[in-house]
């Protein structure tokens, strides 16, 4: 179960790295880093720089959500891949959300801010993550089977 954890942890850190950078890279804005500061303008020198982010809070909740949800994977193993990818959507806001939120309460301020964006819940999540977390749900199933062969 550990060895499970420490994989998921850092897929969803590697995953997170890569998103932060390429999306810095496409729209030339990097989001916010939690300094009060919110999305900055970059110029082209720093978005080729690649460069990605994420946060230690992000490790275990990567890798707690990644084993509470091979169950979930294991009880829609038949479903069709669109049903799969809608449920990993809701669970997955869920998740961001309550977990935000505990953060919040735990530390005065959620590691990702999300106000900045026109899509927002609370600043917590983002709709327009839907593709993006639709994407990553079906994933990390792919993890699961890969970790589950081991």
């Amino acid at each position: 179960m550990a060895h499970h954890l420490l994989v998921y942890g850092a897929f969803g850190w590697c995953a997170e790295i890569l998103w932060t950078a390429l999306c810095a890279l496409i729209t030339g804005v990097r989001g916010d880093l939690g300094d009060d500061v919110g999305p900055q303008k970059l110029s082209r020198e720093q978005r080729l720089r690649l460069l990605g982010h994420t946060y230690l809070w992000m490790f275990p909740l990567y890798g707690v959500g990644g084993l509470a949800f091979e169950r979930i994977h294991e009880a829609i193993r038949a479903w069709p891949w669109y049903g799969r990818g809608a449920l990993w959507t809701v669970l997955i806001f869920a998740v961001e959300y309550v977990a935000g939120a505990a953060l919040c309460r735990l530390t005065g301020r959620c590691p990702w801010d999300y106000s900045y964006s026109r899509y927002h819940l609370h600043g917590l999540i983002r709709f327009d993550y839907v593709p993006v977390w639709f994407a990553f749900g079906l994933a990390l199933e792919r993890v699961h089977d890969a970790i589950a062969a081991m």
